[in-house]
């Protein structure tokens, strides 16, 4: 299923067809592709080249590793997710590792490297869905985090599935058209909330 976004202005074919569905199929995704979306991130940029992001992951192939991932997360997403072939979470280092204090970029951070990762999904024929609905502290538990790393968000990444196979109220959101803010609603020039004159069409 396709739900390329409907844009006013040309954008790349990998951030126009990204989208995060709830419906994944069972089939495994090839070690290669896992290996690309990953090296993507590495390349993220970073304040000063900190790269302040680690991610933890775990395939069906493992069951008792995906069943101590699936744990992780919020029982709605437990729903959908199940059926992914992997879920993974993004965890930020909270300090910098020169001096220990803290990193007030290391979200933006971590953040920039997953968007790495699912424009690359995309390309390589893949879907994430990123969630904020995960038990940040059963992470840190489960997995051994140091005290100065953080869960920040959990993710799915597999192939689409159908969209039949999700409950009622998840196949509707699966299906309904997506839908953005214009761009001169968020992007101002000279004052707070005044359009910049190039978003005009």
């Amino acid at each position: 299923m396709e739900k390329s976004a409907e844009t006013h202005s040309p954008i790349h074919d990998s951030i126009a067809r990204r989208w995060s569905p709830r419906a994944f199929s069972a089939r495994t995704v090839e070690p290669e592709k896992l290996r690309s979306l990953f090296e993507a991130a590495r390349w993220a940029p970073s304040s000063a080249n900190e790269q302040p992001w680690s991610f933890i992951v775990a395939t069906k192939e493992n069951p008792e590793e995906f069943a101590k991932a699936f744990a992780c997360l919020v029982e709605g997403n437990q729903k959908w997710a199940k059926d992914a072939p992997l879920i993974g979470f993004a965890i930020a280092h909270l300090n910098w590792k020169k001096n220990n204090q803290p990193n007030g970029l290391a979200l933006y951070d971590l953040g920039q490297a997953m968007a790495h990762v699912t424009a690359q999904a995309t390309f390589e024929g893949l879907f994430v869905h990123q969630m904020g609905g995960i038990r940040p502290e059963k992470v840190a538990e489960s997995y051994g985090l140091p005290s100065d790393y953080r869960a920040v968000t959990g993710f799915v990444i597999g192939y689409m599935g159908d969209p039949s196979s999700l409950p009622d109220d998840l196949r509707e959101r699966e299906l309904a058209p997506r839908q953005r803010k214009p761009v001169d609603s968020f992007v101002f020039a000279g004052k707070w909330d005044a359009p910049a004159p190039f978003t005009k069409r």
